[in-house]
């Protein structure tokens, strides 16, 4: 079985530059569980079997590259993404 590092690789990169911009917005209200987190990778798996592997391709029935860039996106955003507190917006908002 051959696997074809060039979709993996940039879909990752791709997907690792995304996650890295992600950041929290206390405002927003929007909070992500670890169960919002799994229905993602299981969406993502979903889809990745329904787009299937990219023609000639035969490592696996999955799209590869859009699974490294789902992978590359919680990556970037565990590493790099920055979360901002609360604390840290009122002292940026007070005089």
């Amino acid at each position: 079985m051959i696997y074809y590092a060039g979709p993996l690789v940039l879909g990752f990169l791709l997907g690792f530059i995304i996650g890295s911009r992600i950041k929290f917005n206390a405002e927003s209200g929007l909070k992500f569980t670890i169960g919002s987190y799994l229905v993602i990778i299981i969406a993502a798996l979903v889809a990745a079997y329904l787009i299937g592997p990219y023609p000639y391709y035969k490592d696996a029935p999955l799209a590869s590259g859009f699974l490294a860039t789902i992978i590359g996106i919680f990556v970037g955003k565990i590493l790099l993404g920055k979360d901002i507190k609360e604390a840290d917006i009122k002292d940026k908002n007070s005089p």
